[in-house]
């Protein structure tokens, strides 16, 4: 199929992923065009600079009549002009996920992390590890590592390294993602219950990650987390090689003597100690599973040392943003309950005896609605001080559907943490601005830009 394509058309170009593979074909001599929805930048800027050009907004005539492949993007629904265009017209169409599998990983050694919780940590930490011992693997990641600068890369290197979503493929394909990737090595960090507007319940999320172990080759290897209760069953197999880690004594791979410090994590596996620039045990966990895959592939103990040693951190994961008036203020990417825990107990390690505020905006699909009420409670009672923004699009959703904002901030009260429910940015900025102490931290979790809230902070602190 690869040899018949030349023309391809990307409908929702902007998108981090859709926009990296565009324009990795265009460097590799396809003939690339693309269509979306407010077309700002950086997005916009990064297409421009390689020549490609994005028509807004969605319309018929954007296709090229041409057109050999049709990429249609996660976001795209039926009702969208060029959706119906290409179905109507019986363009070859392809999802992205379907798209790396044929163009970028086949004949490729690929390594798929996989989770509902540290996959893009994982993921930008295995691939510096690769690139600092001189593998120059190709790479699709859902964050930037600030290492690599980007999210995405593509080489000619044997190894493809990347983040495998469980969310579905497309509107035409509601498979998981990751079953796509063809890994050979794989990684399952752990499995909860999350995409509540994709997964009725855990058992379904079990089953998806069920169907992407069963695609790990004979000669292939599983690293999983073996302390994770909602996994070991699916651990239970004998068509690979399966390595368990953990802290439990029940586990193939040991993590022994982890402490923690302002700096970051130290721990033993076997005779080797590690050290990561990163707290919480959480990130530990994340960094054996590097160890694992790394040793896997050949690169010895001192050489993924020395990359854990100069990892700079993700952008939006515990990513300090500013300091003013002696308020350190952080971006975090967490949505879902037991990521805010994490996170919020990393800090404390990290922040002894400082005072502590969570800042929420509840935006995902999942954290809209009741399904984690009391979970979203007991993880925001871990801060000092709770603030929850107004829900986005609560009329959308069922009466009997819905996050109840009066009870969460009766729950976290509760608990002895002072909370707030705030209908706008600009009243979250006063309220924190107004309460917060020199040496406070405050952590704002969001999953989309949340109103600029991390820079209207800073420049109201300065103000103070």
């Amino acid at each position: 199929m690869i040899q018949e394509i030349d023309k391809v058309h990307f409908i929702g170009i902007c998108g981090t992923a859709m926009a990296s593979t565009a324009a990795a074909m265009k460097e590799r001599g396809f003939n690339v065009t693309g269509s979306d929805e407010g077309v700002y930048p950086p997005m916009s800027d990064f297409l421009a600079e390689r020549g490609i050009e994005v028509r807004s907004p969605f319309r018929p005539d954007n296709i090229p009549e041409d057109a050999d492949l049709i990429v249609i993007g996660n976001a795209m629904s039926r009702g969208n002009p060029e959706v119906e265009l290409t179905l109507a017209s019986r363009h070859r169409y392809i999802s992205l996920p379907e798209l790396l599998k044929e163009f970028f990983i086949r004949g490729q050694r690929s390594i798929v992390v996989t989770g509902t919780h540290g996959k893009t940590t994982t993921t930008s930490l295995l691939t510096w590890v690769f690139e600092h011992n001189g593998l120059n693997p190709g790479y699709m990641l859902g964050g930037v590592p600030k290492n690599l600068k980007q999210g995405a890369r593509f080489t000619d290197s044997e190894w493809f390294i990347i983040e495998g979503d469980e969310y579905d493929t497309a509107f035409f394909d509601k498979r998981s993602k990751f079953v796509h990737y063809l890994p050979e090595i794989a990684i399952v960090n752990n499995v909860e219950f999350d995409h509540a507007d994709i997964f009725e319940n855990l058992d379904a999320i079990r089953k998806s990650f069920g169907h992407f172990i069963r695609l790990v080759p004979n000669n292939g290897l599983l690293l999983a987390n073996g302390d994770d209760e909602n996994l070991k069953e699916l651990l239970e197999v004998d068509f690979c090689p399966v390595k368990r880690f953990g802290l439990g004594e029940g586990n193939d791979v040991r993590v022994e003597d982890v402490s923690h410090s302002s700096e970051g994590a130290c721990f033993r596996l076997g005779g080797t100690e590690f050290s990561i620039p990163m707290v919480g045990e959480f990130n530990v966990r994340n960094a054996v599973a590097v160890v694992l895959a790394a040793r896997a592939a050949g690169i010895d103990d001192a050489g993924i040392q020395s990359a854990f040693s100069t990892f700079e951190g993700i952008k939006r994961r515990m990513e300090v943003v500013g300091e003013a008036d002696g308020v350190t203020v952080i971006d975090d990417f967490g949505h879902h309950p037991t990521a805010i825990a994490q996170t919020l107990e990393a800090l404390r390690e990290k922040y002894r005896g400082r005072r502590l505020w969570a800042v929420f905006e509840p935006r995902s699909n999942t954290t809209r609605r009741n399904v984690f009420q009391d979970e979203l409670a007991r993880a925001l009672s871990l801060a000092d001080w709770a603030v929850v923004a107004e829900v986005a699009r609560l009329e959308l959703l069922a009466e009997d559907q819905r996050l109840d904002p009066t009870g969460l901030m009766t729950a976290i009260e509760d608990s002895g943490t002072q909370a707030a429910y705030l209908p706008t940015v600009d009243a979250i900025v006063e309220r924190v601005s107004d309460a917060a102490e020199s040496g406070d931290v405050v952590c704002v979790f969001s999953n989309g830009g949340f109103g600029g809230v991390h820079q209207k902070l800073l420049d109201a602190l300065k103000m103070r």
